[in-house]
């Protein structure tokens, strides 16, 4: 199976840090966030990674070099300018018929084998992986209507299903990223809704977290090194 992990960002929230290192390679413990992604996905089966690098890609190209000494095939797709998180796409030869495609700072516990398979047995032109995500509102809200109080509620939390960033891609579906243009996934998943494609949501029992600010990146260190075993079952 292969994957394309989006390493191109700048990580400008996770500044100063990501002036000299790039994103993917903050440690979360002892482990980039992109290593802890590689080995996951070479645990569930994808054997062949491509990279799709721009800001600081030599550190992340000499610090994974081919992917050999982690039983991988990594290859890079450079981008002269920054494309977006759909952009990479339009420049990778060789996708196969179904590709994972996932950002390389996200830590999470999701099985990417079984997200595959469900995107493949229900034929889908593209799948999003859903996350249940509590939002918690420091404030009291308050309801109003006509200057009248309705109602007053201190500091509730709201749930939404999130995207995580995480997508299975039928190949088809790049011939509606424009070339060597700049293009997000959302805006690819919108168009693809546009022309009637069959857009599915895999909603399994997991955890995630997205990296890109300051306090998450400090809770995912927290969190990984108090559930370690659980982000990587295979490394005993």
């Amino acid at each position: 199976m292969q994957a394309v992990i989006l390493a191109g960002g700048k990580g400008s929230r996770l500044k100063p840090f990501t002036t000299a290192i790039p994103k993917p390679l903050m440690p979360i413990d002892d482990l980039p966030i992109l290593e802890i992604v590689l080995r996951q996905l070479k645990y569930y089966g994808f054997s062949d990674v491509i990279l799709a690098v721009n800001h600081l890609a030599q550190l992340i190209m000499t610090f994974f070099g081919n992917g050999e000494k982690l039983g991988l095939n990594i290859k890079y797709s450079m981008e002269d300018k920054m494309l977006g998180t759909a952009g990479p796409l339009s420049l990778i030869n060789n996708l196969e018929e179904h590709f994972l495609v996932l950002n390389g700072d996200l830590l999470t516990t999701l099985n990417f084998d079984e997200l595959f398979k469900y995107h493949v047995n229900v034929k889908s032109d593209a799948t999003l992986s859903a996350y249940k995500q509590d939002i918690k509102i420091d404030l009291g809200v308050l309801e109003i209507e006509k200057e009248e109080l309705v109602d007053y509620v201190e500091k509730p939390v709201y749930s939404y299903m999130v995207s995580t960033g995480i997508y299975v891609l039928n190949r088809e579906v790049v011939e509606y990223v424009p070339k060597n243009e700049k293009m997000d996934l959302p805006d690819l998943i919108m168009a693809l809704k546009r022309e009637n494609k069959t857009v599915k949501c895999y909603q399994g029992d997991y955890y995630w977290l997205d990296i890109g600010r300051i306090n998450d990146y400090e809770e995912s260190v927290e969190i990984f090194k108090a559930r370690r075993s659980e982000f990587l079952p295979f490394d005993k």
